[in-house]
């Protein structure tokens, strides 16, 4: 089920404080150089139209959410829904998660890795270009502090089993522990977009999630 067309981005939004590139980001990357305050950071990688960030940086005022969005304008969609409500702990970069984890991100800083609905790549020859591989799962390791916590959701089963895989065999992290359903209070009371349009055709959501060794 593809992405659908976006709404227009209301021009008169200042992104200035909310949309990057992953130049304009600073090194080492942490909440203190970004968000100007010292406070627990989750990263999502692939944010679509923001509704986990918006959500996420609504709910919990005390926390820093940053996105990693590579498609452009949809970078700049979920900046907008944050500036729109005035959300100032959430941000979005437009660009490549695998760049920004590699070269910005510090071991053992992260208190939680989202990766939700990420492109399945269908053609066997672009499967590499999937987000969950090796190089990431590492570095996804690597950056979260013990004890934090990567959350998984597709809609692939194959893809799912695949990630699985990757993870079992390129990090120690534990897992993956069952994630339940839980019935949405409210018409966006979803981790995404994309889970509601899911849902609300009785489509199948596998979920998992691991967890960084303490010792």
């Amino acid at each position: 089920m593809g992405r659908r067309a976006l709404r227009k981005v209301d021009p008169s939004l200042d992104l200035s404080n909310y949309l990057y590139t992953v130049d304009e980001l600073p090194s080492p990357l942490c909440s203190g150089q970004l968000f100007g305050r010292d406070a627990a950071l989750e990263i999502e990688i692939g944010s679509g139209k923001g509704l986990f960030l918006c959500s996420a940086a609504a709910a919990h005022p005390e926390m820093d959410y940053l996105g990693i969005e590579i498609a452009k304008k949809y970078a700049q969609f979920a900046a907008a829904e944050l500036a729109k409500h005035e959300l100032t702990n959430g941000k979005v970069v437009a660009g490549d998660a695998l760049r920004v984890f590699a070269e910005l991100v510090p071991s053992d800083t992260l208190a939680g890795v989202h990766v939700y609905f990420p492109d399945p790549w269908w053609k066997k020859r672009h499967k590499k270009r999937r987000v969950m591989q090796d190089a990431l799962v590492k570095d996804i390791e690597r950056t979260l502090k013990p004890g934090c916590t990567l959350h998984f959701w597709t809609d692939v089963q194959e893809y799912f089993h695949s990630a699985l895989e990757v993870l079992a065999e390129h990090t120690t992290l534990e897992g993956p522990f069952d994630v339940p359903e839980s019935d949405p209070e409210h018409d966006l009371d979803y981790r995404t977009h994309f889970e509601r349009r899911m849902r609300m055709h009785d489509l199948p959501i596998y979920r998992a999630e691991f967890r960084k060794k303490t010792t």
